[in-house]
């Protein structure tokens, strides 16, 4: 297992559709375990396969102290309304104001090949929206409600026609 290279924006990676994975086999063990320590590296909430270059619909996530393992997640209901704050850790540091949906539920599929439903809610719903949306190239900027995103840190703003730009290199 190993820390990958968190891809940035501006990278062509980032904008392509994911493959779906067809067969679990050492290879994607390999990119979950390597997912997992990234994003422990990171200090992040989610990581899709896109963000350390690899083109294959696989996510990682840690929330509340638990992790999960997506492969060819899929939404198949989706309810009520939240807005929040999101990040992304190819754009470290900014945060922008997001819509999405409050309650899904997807089918998955485990390491072990096995297809399971979850249900979801809240900040874990808003997680698996944001590491879904980067499985077909889409990134949170996309769907940020303000005209500019904010550093969590020193509060500097950046337009969201510059990060647009900055996405899109």
């Amino acid at each position: 297992m190993s820390v990958r290279e968190i891809v940035p924006f501006g990278e062509p990676v980032l904008r392509k559709v994911a493959k779906p994975v067809t067969e679990i086999n050492a290879k994607i063990i390999n990119l979950l375990n390597d997912m997992k320590d990234t994003l422990d590296d990171a200090y992040g909430a989610g990581l899709a396969a896109p963000q350390v270059g690899i083109l294959r619909r696989v996510i990682v996530m840690q929330i509340e102290d638990v992790y999960y393992e997506l492969i060819n997640p899929e939404i198949i209901e989706k309810s009520g309304e939240q807005i929040g704050y999101e990040g992304c850790l190819s754009l470290p540091g900014y945060i922008g104001i997001v819509k999405r949906y409050n309650d899904v539920k997807i089918t998955t599929l485990t390491r072990e090949g096995k297809t399971i439903e979850l249900v979801a809610e809240g900040y874990l719903a808003r997680c698996i929206q944001h590491e879904m949306d980067h499985l077909n190239g889409v990134l949170y900027i996309d769907h940020v409600q303000d005209t500019y995103l904010i550093h969590e840190e020193n509060k500097k703003k950046m337009s969201l026609i510059e990060a647009m730009k900055l996405a899109d290199v």
